[in-house]
């Protein structure tokens, strides 16, 4: 039976506050993960717990009683129930029983107890509403229009939980600034860059069940099954269909397994299993990571799988009644559920790695023998990575990581070895903090022939040095053997966009864009072969899905000035090849360049923006209309009155099969928002870096975990020029310029 409205006496919701190598790395080679200190990370008073496989029997009989709650209606499973609060609750001498904790545990087992009856909360839901027809009529003044009172909006608090803000935070948020704490800008485990609604059903053959995302929505008129008390020995698949179920009771029947299928249900936010024949819970439980009410109370639990330690949003799990391990009681009995969880999740077993990710060739082989055997072809690679800062990978960010796999010291290995198994010519990686730059990838990567160029945000520049440190940027490497670096720039969107006329009278710049420090860095380069040039921005958009207009305007800004840069790079007379007297091979001409659109260039990075959105479109076709919906009716000056248009002819360098499933993967959000687009006339792609395996995807939460460091995976590509007509009109040479070196932060 289902219902609409939630009960009059629903339970209270307690918060507490509290394809690249891995061989190099101990923990993706079998071992058990070693945090830093070479110490197994253990909660604090607690001992290791041993899992055991296999079914765990209950030694103890059934005697036939009856309910407690109901003595009319005879029940096995409150049958067990008595028998467990008879020989297996805590000793009444147990000093432990008389903690807030186990008092709140003792509450809410009390009240699921009396619950057994068919369909319980079912009947007392519609009683309810029986009950609260309104029999009065509102009196309104006709002459004023009706007020309605805005809800209480939800914020992250510190533990991933939302709560509500009081009434004078009930403001528009469209017209604040956001502060620089890891909670309100980043995305994390329950906080999403793109607002979508989730599928409503998905076929039972797909291999991965429905992500939720922010705001969460549903087209069905109900979201809770009520299935207590019905004596049902088994459950039907179609049960778990329900994808938009967030509230099932399955309580007091005479269920002996729970169906690994119950990892579909991932909107579930309250799960009762009380008062059923359970000797195990599947690990599959662990994917539903909205639960915040388990309960489990009154079963033949000895154990709980370790994977139930990404329940990071649970409040309350239910154990009593059942014979479960001293050590594990013992933990939630004196600090609460958060601490169990929080040790369920650093004793997780390291789970098998998945797959190598494989390139995926966008020509035939016999064309890529072709260009393999032609030494005129011009080739080079790129990789882009958002590698998550280690300001936001924090447990109230990404709770369902253990902790020891967030820690810098680990994610920093499998990050450079990722990273160097490409050997890619250009690495453009966003969320570098200031420390993490100066302190390990410059030094790590320029013994490989890695020449860098970083900025951080703009607020470094307001910062002492060691808040400045904490603060991340865009970091752009090149194998300085192949390249050589001529000019190198740095564009901050809010600066530009304050020193643009048609921006200084809008209210929504001052307000939206200015607020937002985000930045891109450009490096304009020629081959020391051929001489000819190439630039790359590596750029890191704004993240909050209430901002589309910021994403787009942020995009916009830096087309504009890439065109600036470029035509003024198209200018500069090519240099003298073989110049330095070293090579008794004749100078060769270099390539010149009628105007900046000629120039090859790779526009990359964070965007945050799905491929339907205004600025994956702005991107790829070169426009946008000025009534386009991610203005969100917000004024820009000419952007919003004629439109956005480029000329640079850009294109994914993943449109040839198609933009992978998703680059950035958590509990909240699952989809594309990293991109490397190119200019199509002067480049082709010969290859992309294909996806993670959906077998393994299907296991695993959400990223960051013990094998890929950060919330995003890396995108790669392989390019090759197409060189100018031979017959372009040539312009005087210049001699080598001698340049400073760049591998410096500015």
């Amino acid at each position: 039976m289902y219902y609409n409205a939630p009960p009059p006496s629903s339970p209270i919701h307690l918060q507490h506050d509290h394809p690249w190598n891995r061989q190099h790395h101990p923990v993706l080679n079998g071992q058990q993960p070693p945090p830093p200190g070479g110490v197994q990370p253990q909660s604090p008073g607690y001992g290791l717990v041993q899992y055991t496989n296999g079914v765990h029997h209950h030694p103890h009989h059934h005697p036939s009683l009856t309910s407690i709650a109901h003595p009319a209606y005879s029940s096995p499973s409150n049958q067990h129930a008595q028998a467990h609060r008879q020989t297996s609750s805590p000793s009444s001498t147990n000093p432990l029983i008389g903690t807030v904790h186990w008092q709140k545990q003792m509450l809410k087992a009390e009240l699921c107890r009396q619950s057994s009856s068919p369909h319980h909360r079912a009947r007392a839901s519609a009683l309810a509403s029986r009950n609260t027809t309104k029999s009065a009529i509102t009196i309104t003044d006709p002459n004023r229009p009706p007020v309605s009172i805005k809800p209480a909006p939800e914020t992250p608090t510190r533990n991933g939980h939302k709560k509500n803000l009081s009434v004078s935070d009930r403001t528009d948020d469209s017209s604040s600034t956001d502060d620089d704490s890891s909670a309100t800008s980043h995305p994390s485990a329950t906080v999403a860059p793109v607002a979508i609604p989730p599928p409503v059903s998905v076929p039972v053959s797909t291999p991965s069940a429905p992500r939720p995302s922010q705001p969460r929505k549903s087209d069905s008129p109900w979201s809770t099954l009520d299935m207590g008390g019905m004596r049902l020995k088994n459950l039907s698949s179609a049960v778990f269909d329900l994808h938009y179920l967030t509230t099932l009771y399955i309580n007091h029947n005479q269920l002996q397994t729970l169906s690994p299928l119950i990892s579909q249900l991932r909107h579930l936010v309250l799960l009762d299993l009380s008062g059923n024949m359970l000797a195990t819970i599947p690990p599959e439980l662990g994917m539903c990571t909205s639960l915040k009410e388990l309960f489990l109370f009154d079963n033949l639990i000895e154990t709980l799988p370790p994977e139930l330690g990404s329940l990071h949003q649970l409040e309350m799990l239910g154990i009593e009644g059942n014979p479960i391990q001293p050590s594990l009681r013992a933990i939630i009995q004196k600090d609460g559920t958060a601490a169990l969880i929080s040790y369920l999740r650093d004793s997780c077993p390291v789970p098998a790695p998945p797959p190598e990710r494989q390139w995926r060739p966008l020509l035939s082989e016999v064309e890529r023998q072709r260009l393999d055997t032609d030494p005129s072809v011009e080739r080079f690679s790129l990789l882009c990575y958002n590698i998550l800062c280690e300001r936001s990978a924090t447990s109230q960010m990404y709770g369902y990581t253990p902790s020891w796999a967030l820690s810098w010291d680990y994610r920093k290995e499998l990050i450079l070895t990722e990273i160097m198994t490409y050997d890619s010519d250009f690495l453009c990686l966003q969320e570098v903090d200031v420390a993490q730059y100066e302190d390990y990838f410059l030094p790590s990567l320029s013994p490989h022939g890695y020449e860098g160029v970083y900025w951080p945000k703009t607020r470094a520049r307001t910062m002492g040095e060691s808040e400045r440190r904490r603060v991340d940027g865009c970091a752009t490497f090149f194998k300085s053997s192949k390249y050589q670096l001529v000019e190198q720039q740095l564009i901050e969107f809010n600066q530009v966009a304050l020193q643009r006329p048609d921006f200084k009278k809008t209210d929504d710049m001052f307000n939206r864009v200015l607020t937002k420090d985000h930045i891109a860095v450009v490096v304009l380069l020629e081959n020391k072969e051929t001489g000819s040039r190439l630039i790359v921005a590596n750029a890191h958009m704004y993240w909050n899905a209430e901002y589309r207009d910021v994403k787009l305007v942020q995009t916009a800004l830096l087309m504009d000035e890439l065109a600036k840069i470029s035509d003024r790079f198209s200018r500069l007379p090519p240099r003298l090849l073989n110049a330095d007297g070293k090579s008794d091979q004749p100078q060769a001409p270099a390539p010149t360049y009628e105007n900046g659109t000629k120039i090859p260039m790779i526009v990359c990075g964070d965007f945050n923006s799905m491929p339907d959105s205004g600025v994956y479109e702005f991107l790829s076709r070169g426009n946008v209309p000025s009534g386009h919906p991610d203005f969100m009716s917000h004024v820009y000056g000419n952007y919003t009155s004629d439109g956005l248009k480029h000329n640079m002819g850009l294109r994914s360098s993943y449109a040839g099969i198609g933009e992978l499933p998703m680059t950035n993967y958590t509990p909240s959000f699952e989809g594309v928002i990293d991109y490397i687009f190119y200019s199509a006339s002067n480049l082709s792609v010969s290859a992309v870096l294909g996806e993670v395996d959906a077998g393994y995807l299907s296991k695993v939460v959400g990223f960051p975990n013990v094998h890929f460091p950060s919330d995003h995976i890396c995108i790669a590509s392989e390019f090759r020029l197409k060189h100018p007509p031979k017959d372009a009109p040539a312009q005087p040479q210049r001699p080598a310029p001698v340049f400073p070196n760049s591998s410096r932060q500015k």
